[in-house]
C-alpha cells in the first residue's frame, strides 16, 4: 500500500474543539494533521492502550487522538485539544 492517501475526517466533537482552539495552536496542528494523510503513524505517534486503531500525536503542549481505519483510507480525528483537557471523558 505504499503510496495510498488516507481521506482526514473529524468527528464533529474535534472540528468543534479545533475550531475553539487559540489562531496559533491551530497553525500548529493542522500541517500535522494533514501529515496524517500521507502517514497515518508518524514518528511519535503512540498507540493508545486498550484501543485498537486509536492514536495519540503530541504538538506542544496539545494532542490530537484518531483512529486508523487501513482498510477504508481513512484517519478519523476523534479529540484535538490541550494536554490537561484532550483525556477527560464526556
Amino acid at each position: 500500500m505504499a503510496g495510498s492517501r488516507y481521506r482526514i475526517e473529524f468527528a464533529p466533537r474535534a472540528e468543534r474543539d479545533f475550531r475553539r482552539l487559540p489562531a496559533a495552536a491551530q497553525r500548529r496542528l493542522a500541517p500535522r494533521i494533514d501529515a496524517l494523510a500521507q502517514e497515518p503513524r508518524p514518528p511519535g505517534a503512540r498507540a493508545m492502550a486498550g484501543a485498537e486503531g486509536l492514536y495519540r500525536l503530541r504538538v506542544g503542549d496539545y494532542r490530537i487522538v484518531y483512529r486508523v481505519q487501513d482498510r477504508i483510507l481513512v484517519v478519523l480525528v476523534l479529540k484535538v485539544g490541550h494536554r490537561r483537557e484532550v483525556y477527560r471523558q464526556g
